[in-house]
């Protein structure tokens, strides 16, 4: 049974508060109370490395840091120094300041299969001036967007396929058709049976599983054979799948990419970078009609253009790609160990790259269960673990990792005993956790 004893009262206060002044009670929907066990949602105080402080004094071991864009560390030291270094300069400017230029510079040269880049605040918008672009070279009007992979943005081409399209014309959301990922022939069956109509493919290159051999490869080729703008979303796999993202682990180039997250290690910045020819649509120094790519007043805010420098010289100096990748292999193992050691080997399951890994929560029939999620979440809190996802951050430690190992395995002891008794409600200490997606509160 749930004994009850941990307790978050002023955590707890605080999220009475945000709901009554934010609407969901965060700026992020993943990051919701309804994501965490009712009433066990903590409000952070602060960070340092790998471990998060919330505002009752508890200390935890933190994944999935800032949706996984804080993937150095809280407040790691070169970025945080570089970040100083601006402050006193001013931050933004009438004109462009030469802290643009030299991010440019060290982006395009840390993935060099892109030959321009423009800067913004979030991803949503950095992919919808791709999507804007690619209507805007190709003059078709839809978008094929990957159906397996979750979110590519807040804007209606997107929102609109999602459960949560209230606000969104039918008109709008009618032009985003979807393929599945992997899967080649459904991808040119759908470009077939809309020829001369897609503008571009957008999806992430990887996500929890590898791309088949050679599918990446025939996605270029399709987008070429269809003249449609293949648009790879690297907001997660740039940087943690290597330096160069996926398209410079896989060897394929896209027309266009987007990345964020790791890009800036918590500050606000995101990128759109491609080939000059399609990019410079947005510029000044063609002969077309202008696409009113990405101008936003934030875009260029110094201090995150400069923690990005200091985040891409840090991946590149001191190999962190490798290390999330080294870190996660001893965190899955550890997991994966401690699960088939309780008797949950097939319902506790990790997933994923390394350095980007996931995890299910199955029920005795070895579906995907929010109840027994919230039961595993539950008792990662109680242990100190904050991991709505096991996404490593490069700061922790290997007893960090041994920790979480430990608490994992409590964990599985009671999911254990929740699958004996053929039900977990007992365990759950209130409502089930929801998924981000739901058409109602």
């Amino acid at each position: 049974m749930d004994t009850g004893e941990f307790h978050l009262p002023r955590s707890r206060a605080a999220n009475e508060r945000l709901h009554s002044l934010v609407p969901g009670g965060a700026h992020t929907y993943a990051k919701g109370d309804d994501q965490y066990p009712e009433h066990l949602a903590p409000v952070i105080s602060h960070g340092r490395g790998a471990h998060v402080w919330d505002i009752d004094g508890n200390r935890y071991v933190e994944y999935g840091s800032g949706l996984r864009s804080v993937s150095l560390g809280h407040a790691h030291p070169r970025v945080v120094e570089a970040v100083r270094r601006e402050l006193d300069r001013g931050g933004n400017f009438v004109r462009p300041s030469v802290v643009e230029l030299d991010a440019a510079e060290r982006f395009l040269a840390t993935v060099p299969t892109a030959e321009m880049v423009k800067f913004a605040k979030n991803g949503s918008d950095a992919t919808t001036a791709a999507v804007r672009l690619a209507r805007a070279a190709t003059g078709r009007p839809r978008v094929a967007l990957c159906a397996d992979h979750p979110f590519f943005s807040v804007d209606d081409w997107f929102i609109g396929t999602t459960p949560m399209s209230a606000g969104v014309p039918a008109a709008t959301a009618e032009l985003t058709v979807a393929f599945p990922y992997g899967d080649l022939a459904a991808t040119e069956e759908l470009l077939t049976r809309y020829e001369g109509e897609v503008a571009c493919l957008v999806l992430e290159p990887a996500t929890h599983t590898e791309p088949p051999p050679g599918y990446l490869a025939g996605l270029r080729e399709l987008a070429d054979r269809h003249g449609c703008v293949l648009v790879f979303d690297e907001m997660i796999t740039g940087f943690r799948w290597s330096e160069a993202g996926a398209q410079g682990l896989y060897g394929v180039v896209p027309d266009l990419s987007t990345f964020g997250k790791a890009l800036g290690n918590g500050f606000a910045v995101s990128a759109l970078a491609g080939r000059r020819e399609l990019m410079e649509r947005g510029g000044l120094r063609h002969c077309g009609d202008r696409v009113f790519l990405l101008s936003t007043t934030h875009g260029a805010e110094t201090h995150s253009l400069a923690a990005a420098m200091a985040v891409l010289a840090t991946y590149t100096e001191e190999g962190v790609t490798a290390r999330l990748h080294a870190l996660g292999e001893r965190l899955a193992a550890g997991v994966r160990g401690a699960a088939a050691a309780m008797g949950v080997g097939e319902h506790v399951v990790v997933r994923g790259r390394p350095s980007n890994l996931v995890f299910a929560t199955l029920d005795e029939h070895g579906q995907p269960s929010q109840r027994y999620r919230t039961l595993f979440l539950r008792r990662l809190l109680t242990g100190g673990v904050l991991a709505p996802s096991f996404v490593v951050s490069s700061a922790l430690s290997d007893a960090d990792i041994d920790r979480t190992v430990d608490v994992v395995a409590e964990a599985c002891a009671v999911y254990r005993k929740a699958l004996d008794a053929g039900d977990p409600a007992p365990w759950l200490g209130g409502r089930p956790v929801k998924p981000v997606f739901r058409r109602l509160a």
